[in-house]
């Protein structure tokens, strides 16, 4: 018989964060994940994606949609639903994809314009910021999304866990706007960490940004980050 004590702990996170009213999400995950819950907790209506809706379901309903980490590699049927996708953007909605690896990105034409994630020579890493405490710069501070509904400032980047982010992009068309960048220690400055583009009437943004490890853990920033992101279609 083996006896194991530990204390019970709940841990609490209080911070200030501006969410739309109503604000609804569709959400394309290929294995489970944390995110969806964490956004339930800011009252986001959340509502997950299976096959049959993501191929033929009413998708104008939701003010922005997410792609999973990863979800280009597992969801056998994202592929043949992207076009979908990038016609909800045209039609004014807006797209959230987080990271995708590099194999499974930069054989296929996923965004509106061109887009790779790579190194820059054989052998060397593929983009991503290591150290989570790694300076950031704000590249456009003006930018809405870095101002609405919540005003992001350099408080916003402290306190963050593993890492800032992963398989950013390297290469990307000029219709795309970078908005923040940043390095690790002694490296070049990285800025494909986050960038949107205009695509007809919505906005389509990419991000390596590790959200799926920063919102379980309760960093204020990245949530109130991520909202404005969501909150794209409602702010201009």
């Amino acid at each position: 018989t083996l006896l194991w004590e530990e204390p019970a702990e709940c841990v609490v996170h209080a911070f200030d964060v501006n969410v739309p009213q109503n604000l609804r999400l569709g959400y394309i995950t290929a294995e489970h994940e944390p995110v969806p819950d964490d956004l339930r907790m800011l009252g986001i209506r959340v509502e997950m994606l299976d096959p049959e809706t993501l191929a033929f379901g009413d998708l104008s309903k939701y003010d922005a949609i997410v792609v999973g980490v990863r979800a280009y590699e597992i969801r056998s049927d994202l592929p043949g639903a992207n076009q979908r996708l990038l016609d909800y953007v045209s039609s004014g909605g807006t797209l959230v994809v987080q990271y995708q690896r590099d194999f499974a990105w930069d054989r296929f034409n996923y965004a509106p314009y061109p887009a790779k994630i790579d190194s820059n020579q054989p052998g060397d890493p593929l983009p991503r910021i290591t150290d989570e405490n790694s300076p950031v710069k704000f590249l456009r501070p003006d930018d809405v999304l870095l101002n609405k509904p919540n005003k992001i400032t350099m408080d916003d980047f402290k306190g963050w866990v593993q890492e800032r982010g992963l398989y950013f992009w390297s290469q990307f068309d000029a219709k795309y706007t970078p908005l923040l960048g940043m390095n690790d220690p002694g490296e070049k400055e990285l800025d494909g960490g986050l960038v949107y583009t205009k695509y007809g009437k919505g906005t389509y943004i990419y991000t390596g940004i590790a959200f799926f490890r920063q919102l379980p853990e309760g960093v204020s920033g990245a949530y109130r980050l991520f909202v404005n992101l969501l909150s794209a279609s409602r702010v201009h």
